[in-house]
């Protein structure tokens, strides 16, 4: 028997075009499922009861919330095998845990100079600014802290991270993650966008969120807007499947691109829902005709509960080997690892260099092609007495001047002081250049 809000929602499930509060993000977030039995009255699906007592049991420990819009992405009449339901409902295969297995195994807490903040790149630090998302994926890298209250970055929490950002000038790019960053209200994201943007050093912030695929209805007008204000600002999302990439997430990633911001996508190789060279080509053809650049392509994390979802290498090797060369070269993500213990990401493709020698290197292409490179017999590199900041030859980083001004364009541009243009065959300006007294010489 349905309760009245499981009838309400069912409605919305059925009709969600009847009107706008589907599409009001809030709503959705306030009715996000998050209990076995709201899930098999809303799909009309039921589990035997140890799967449920088992299934019961994994929520005790890594919770269940799924957006109504999510969910009616789930093709019930073979649920089971839908991509979204393995992305969004437990597994009780989720409670084994493995010898492998690791609460924290990119090691970030270890990296944490200050709470919120993760600082193992040279130049860059990952900021912790949400530990809620609008739908927990079950293959999250962050199992330990999302959903966590203990968890929760408060504004001391906040003013902290950004101090160490402020204080630290090497750092050059930020990456506002979670949780989901767009899980805070646009106010408090302007704060945080505005706080970032005004540390001189910092030249890139980038976000990181899912939005665009479990809850497209965030992205609004409004948000975007605040967005633009704070450029460069680059997106970062994560869409693992094409049925993923429906029309409301569409209309979300075009608002973002049609505001200027950069898109790229970040997919987990998951078993059972993409792991599959077909699943990937598609999805990555489907990404870029909507102006989302695929960034990584992950081989899972060893983050505990994850064992199902993990494939062999071998198999993210093999979806390489059918994206390089047989598609546009934009499309292609790179592969990774993120290592163990803090190593960082690890890129990893299919061997092409075959061999080489002193002066030629073989190499095989996408087709098995095998061919040779001749590398110049003789090499001769500019010599450098690792003196940079005296660095006369080629360490010229600043920009270029876009115009020199010449001739009567000279006497036009207003950003030039001349006032005359004399012929260098000038006797008398050749005279004021002869007498005229030399700063070494005068008493």
């Amino acid at each position: 028997m349905l309760t009245p809000e499981q009838k309400y929602l069912a409605g919305k499930l059925r009709n969600p075009d009847a009107d706008n509060e589907w599409k009001d993000w809030r709503w959705q977030i306030r009715h996000s499922i998050r209990d076995i039995e709201t899930f098999e009255q809303l799909l009309d699906v039921r589990f035997a009861p140890d799967e449920k007592t088992a299934l019961m049991e994994t929520v005790k420990r890594f919770p269940l919330s799924i957006t109504p819009y999510y969910l009616s992405l789930i093709a019930r009449e073979d649920f089971r095998n839908d991509p979204v339901f393995k992305q969004a409902f437990p597994q009780a295969a989720e409670l084994i845990v493995t010898h492998y297995d690791m609460p924290d195994p990119l090691d970030e807490d270890s990296d944490s100079p200050v709470p919120g903040i993760t600082h193992r790149y040279p130049d860059r630090v990952l900021f912790h600014v949400s530990n809620t998302c609008s739908m927990y994926c079950r293959h999250c890298t962050r199992k330990r802290k999302v959903g966590d209250a203990d968890f929760i970055p408060d504004r001391q929490t906040l003013l902290r991270g950004i101090a160490y950002i402020r204080d630290t000038p090497q750092v050059r790019d930020v990456l506002l993650s979670g949780g989901d960053p767009f899980m805070l209200d646009d106010q408090t994201l302007d704060w945080i966008l505005g706080e970032l943007r005004a540390i001189l050093h910092l030249e890139v912030i980038r976000i990181g969120t899912r939005m665009p695929v479990v809850l497209p209805y965030r992205i609004t007008p409004a948000l975007v807007a605040m967005l633009k204000k704070h450029h460069p600002l680059w997106i970062n999302t994560h869409f693992n499947h094409p049925r993923e990439i429906t029309a409301s997430a569409r209309q979300a990633l075009a608002m973002l691109a049609d505001a200027g911001i950069p898109l790229g996508n970040q997919s987990v190789l998951l078993a059972g829902v993409n792991d599959c060279p077909r699943i990937i080509k598609r999805l990555v053809h489907k990404l870029v005709q909507n102006r989302v650049r695929p960034y990584y392509l992950y081989q899972c994390d060893l983050s505990e509960g994850l064992a199902h979802f993990r494939t062999p290498v071998s198999k993210g090797i093999e979806i390489m080997e059918s994206l390089i060369g047989h598609t546009s070269g934009f499309a292609v993500p790179t592969y990774v690892i993120d290592a163990p213990g803090g190593g960082g990401k690890i890129p990893l493709v299919p061997q092409y260099l075959v061999s080489w020698s002193t002066h030629k290197v073989i190499l095989r292409n996408y087709e098995g092609i095998i061919t040779t490179y001749k590398e110049p017999d003789s090499y001769e590199p500019v010599f450098c007495d690792r003196n940079c900041d005296a660095c006369k030859l080629s360490l010229n980083l600043e920009e270029a001047s876009e115009c020199e001004a010449t001739g009567l364009q000279k006497l036009l541009a207003d950003y030039d002081d001349a006032i005359s243009l004399v012929p260098r065959d000038n006797d008398r300006y050749q005279r004021r250049t002869l007498h005229k007294p030399n700063e070494e010489t005068t008493s």
